[in-house]
Order: structure tokens, then C-alpha cells, then sequence
């Protein structure tokens, strides 16, 4: 009978210790919920976010890529790749390096058959100065080999040329490389922009090469997928990825070098990451050519399928294409009537280039950037491209100030074939302006892009947690008060832990005397 009160009454002090435990958790939680709610930065549903097993695994998330005849360097091909959607420049201390386990891919097919002929692959390395701080870096940063500089990565670049999807060489372009950092604010990283300079390396052969951390070039209004911006238009227009950053590579190659002939200027482009698993293989979890095609046009059954695959292979996905749902989608919420189906337009679009543009003689319909590097740069480049008559633009490759929304939508509601249209998401152009020479991308935001208070001031004051003294007035006491709310429960929430444990100790002693 003892043994049966003695286990009773533990299990009693158990639950009763873990309700305490859970109460304090809990109120730990609506404290930081509490403070959350001051500086709301959650974005909603991503394009970025494409597919459900890459969603999670947003370092190997691969999420535009670019390829354009470079404005400056006119004998030249840029290609810009990014990775790692939605980074929140604050997101600090361990911030957002490339991954050592992943082989970044960009793909060249010079002859149209739907194979990689070239195939330019970038691989990370580490290092850490000091192991016993918690910081990204040790003090001012002011060059990228600054001591105080504790995390930096380099990288190499590899380049594999393939005859019938087989490696037949490799040669390495770019050796231990410097990474530029993640731009962690404008105390550790006053002058950022002489640190990405310095990450922007020539090699030989013309070629120029950066990776880094760049302001996501994307522009556009994300509530598309809240039920195609639920059914008003007039409530588009906000860039739901203003602010944050990606990770970047580029590179500049001589067009000579990746075209198959004069005669036939035409490339097709598209990336894709390979992840190393626990038995040490390479697995392919993201690709992209063509903007907006798996989140769109591929539906849920396919998207990770989509990711695993090989353009060779996109006769799987054609009916998707010709029978896209986008435009039903549209007709039954905004009663636009949608183009008759079969999309041979969207074919053209998607899989195969416009004829007499960017489509190679004897084209295998593939998911790519099919660039037609013989089109000159525009002198005045227009955002919507080819269908405003500017032939240098998406979708003949996809240069950084593309609007490739609202010319995929116009595209999709038929303007290729007598349906004329103007639909848009009311975000013309991107947050930051992209530069005019390599690597065009715009510079990080950096983590401390806030308003600081000047000296003299008591409005944050480190050594009372950075609440205003009781009684001080301002715009932002309500922020004040729940500050103080929360710091009054985190310390009840320590109280009750402690309370927990004890009364749990006393009730097992009080038991095993029993």
C-alpha cells in the first residue's frame, strides 16, 4: 500500500512540477509574442517557397536566376543565382552562410536539346577565427580580411563540360575565393559597399565572378496567393520582399565562351542545387530556369518531383503548360475569360523560346532561360520586356529590372494570342536600385537599418534593458510597457520553475519517508 501512495503521490509532483514548468513556459511565450508585435517583419506565402520539401531547406532554396546580355561589357553573359529566400538582415549571430554540404549548379545548353553542355558548379568553405564568442565578428569590420572579421567563407568554382549528360572534363576556375560577408549593420560594417567590392574577382579569360550577400532583386505583391489578391486589385501593390536578403553568385563570362557558334547565339540557362545525404551521395532539391514555373504552373502532386528532375524529362510536366490552372483561376474570380487551350503562346514562353528570338533550331521543349546572346542591350530597357518591344528583356533571358510578374500574368491572360490586357500586381520596380556595373545586384540591407538614438538621449539606455525611465513620456511608451510586461514575466516565469522544482523535491521526500 506505501509503494502504491509513494508512486501516486510522485506522479502527482510530477504533473503538478510540470504544470508550473509549462505555466512559466507559457508565459515566457506571451512575452516574446508581446514583444514580437512591436516590429511585425512576417511575410506571408512565398513564391520563393515553391515546393513542400525545399521550403524547408531554404539555404539550398534556389530562388531566381538571371541571365542577360550585360549592359557594359556588351561581348559578355552575366547569370545571377539566388539562394536562401526571406533573410531577415537582423537575423543574427549566426547570419546566413552558404552551406558546405551543397553544390550550387548553374547549367549552359549551347545546342537546344534540353542537355547541359557546360555546367558551372560553386562549393563553400568555412572558417571560424574564434570558437569561444558567440560573434559573427569581433569588432569593426573594414576589409575582408579584417582579424575582427570571425566567420568568412570562400569558394571555388568548377567547370564541367558534358557530352550526353556525361562529365567529359572539369576544370577549376576560381580557387578559395573570398565570400562577402552577410551585412550585419552599419556599427560592425560601416562601409559595405568597399567590402562587396573587394569580393568581386577577375579571372582569367575575361571572366568575373562575386558571391555574397545581395537585396533580393525580386519584386512583387505576394498576396497573389491569397486567393489571386482575394478578388481586388485595387489592394495590390505592395513588394512583399522589400527588405530582405538573399545570397548570391554571379558571374560574367565571355558570350563566346558559352553560345554554341555566331550562327546559333541562342543558351539555355537554368540552376539547381545538389544536397549531400547522410550516406555521402549528391542529391539534386531545387532547380529553376524560367521565373514563376513551379510555383504556378507545376501543382502540388509535382513540385518536389519538379525540383528532382532534368529538363531532358519536361514532357512529363508539358500538360501543365498547354492546361495551365492560372488562367481558370482568374476567370472564376475576376470573370476574365480564359484563352482557349491548348497554350502553344506558353510553350513558346516556357519550353521552347519565341521563333526568330531565343529559340534554337531543333529545340527539345525544356523549362529554361533561353537567352538569344546576339540581342544587343537596350539603350532604354523597358520592364515588360519583349511585349513593350524592348527584345533585350525577359522573356528572352531575364535581366534584374524585368517585371516578369505582370509579364507572366499578361502572357498567361493571352496577350500573345489577340487578348489584350494590362493585369499587374502594381509593383513596378524593386525596393533597392541595382548598380550599373558587375554584379548589378543591389547591397544588402543591413541589420541595423532602424532609426539609432543620438547621444545624450535616455530613450534607450543598455543598462535598463532599453525602456524608457518610469514616467517618461513619448511615442513610444505603449512599446515601454510591454517591455516591462514582459520582463515581469520572464522573471515569473523563473519564479514558477523554481517553485516547481522545489515543491517536486519536497513531495518525493515527503513520499520515499512514507
Amino acid at each position: 500500500m506505501t509503494a502504491v501512495v509513494t508512486s501516486h503521490a510522485r506522479r502527482r509532483g510530477i504533473r503538478g512540477a510540470a504544470a508550473l514548468v509549462c505555466g512559466a513556459l507559457a508565459a515566457g511565450g506571451l512575452a516574446a509574442a508581446g514583444v514580437s508585435t512591436l516590429r511585425p517583419e512576417a511575410a506571408s506565402a512565398s513564391s520563393h517557397r515553391e515546393a513542400p520539401l525545399i521550403s524547408g531547406q531554404p539555404q539550398y532554396d534556389n530562388t531566381d536566376v538571371y541571365a542577360f546580355v550585360s549592359p557594359d561589357r556588351p561581348d559578355t553573359t552575366t547569370i545571377v543565382a539566388d539562394w536562401s529566400p526571406f533573410e531577415e538582415p537582423a537575423g543574427g549571430p549566426t547570419f546566413y552562410p552558404f552551406p558546405e554540404d551543397a553544390q550550387y549548379d548553374v547549367h549552359i545548353d549551347s545546342d537546344g536539346d534540353a542537355q547541359g553542355d557546360l555546367l558551372y558548379r560553386w562549393t563553400f568553405d568555412t572558417r571560424t577565427k574564434n570558437g569561444d564568442t558567440f560573434l559573427y565578428n569581433t569588432g569593426q569590420v573594414t576589409s575582408l580580411d579584417d582579424p575582427d572579421l570571425n566567420v568568412t567563407q570562400t569558394y571555388d568554382i568548377d567547370l564541367l563540360r558534358l557530352k550526353d549528360q556525361k562529365v567529359v572534363s572539369t576544370k577549376k576556375i576560381a580557387n578559395d575565393l573570398p565570400v562577402a560577408p552577410s551585412h550585419v549593420g552599419k556599427a560592425s560594417m560601416p562601409d559595405y559597399g568597399k567590402l562587396r567590392d573587394q569580393a568581386v574577382r577577375k579571372l582569367p579569360g575575361g571572366t568575373t565572378a562575386f558571391a555574397g550577400q545581395a537585396d533580393d532583386p525580386f519584386f512583387l505583391d505576394l498576396r497573389v496567393f491569397d486567393l489571386l489578391y482575394g478578388g481586388d486589385l485595387s489592394e495590390v501593390g505592395r513588394d512583399t520582399l522589400a527588405g530582405y536578403n538573399v545570397n548570391t553568385v554571379a558571374l560574367q563570362v565571355p558570350s563566346a565562351e558559352l553560345r554554341q557558334s555566331e550562327k546559333q547565339p541562342v543558351v539555355g540557362v537554368w540552376s539547381t542545387t545538389q544536397r549531400k545525404n547522410a550516406a555521402g551521395k549528391w542529391t539534386q532539391v531545387s532547380r529553376l530556369g524560367a521565373p514563376l514555373v513551379n510555383e504556378v504552373v507545376v501543382p502540388m502532386k509535382d513540385k518536389d518531383k519538379f525540383n528532382a528532375s532534368s529538363p531532358w524529362n519536361d514532357a512529363d510536366f508539358l500538360p501543365y503548360v498547354t492546361k495551365p490552372e492560372l488562367p481558370r483561376l482568374i476567370e472564376s474570380i475576376y470573370k476574365i475569360k480564359a484563352p482557349k487551350e491548348p497554350r502553344k503562346d506558353l510553350v513558346s514562353v516556357f519550353l521552347t523560346g519565341v521563333k526568330d528570338l531565343n529559340q534554337p533550331p531543333g529545340v527539345r521543349p525544356a523549362e529554361a532561360l533561353r537567352l538569344n546572346t546576339a540581342v544587343k542591350p537596350a539603350a532604354s530597357p523597358k520592364r515588360l520586356g519583349v511585349l513593350d518591344g524592348d527584345n533585350a528583356g525577359y522573356p528572352n533571358g531575364r535581366r534584374l529590372a524585368d517585371d516578369v510578374v505582370d509579364i507572366s500574368l499578361q502572357v498567361v491572360e493571352g496577350e500573345l494570342v489577340g487578348q489584350k490586357n494590362d493585369l499587374g500586381d502594381a509593383v513596378d520596380t524593386n525596393d533597392q536600385a541595382f548598380g550599373k556595373s558587375f554584379p548589378y545586384v543591389a547591397l544588402p540591407t543591413a541589420g541595423s537599418r532602424g532609426p539609432v538614438a543620438g547621444k545624450g538621449t535616455t530613450a534607450r539606455d543598455a543598462l535598463v534593458g532599453g525602456a524608457r525611465p518610469l514616467g517618461a513620456t513619448g511615442s513610444s511608451g505603449s512599446d515601454d510597457t510591454v517591455l516591462i510586461a514582459s520582463a515581469a514575466a520572464g522573471g515569473a516565469g523563473v519564479l514558477l520553475v523554481a517553485c516547481g522544482l522545489l515543491w517536486w523535491r519536497r513531495t518525493r521526500v515527503t513520499a520515499g519517508g512514507a
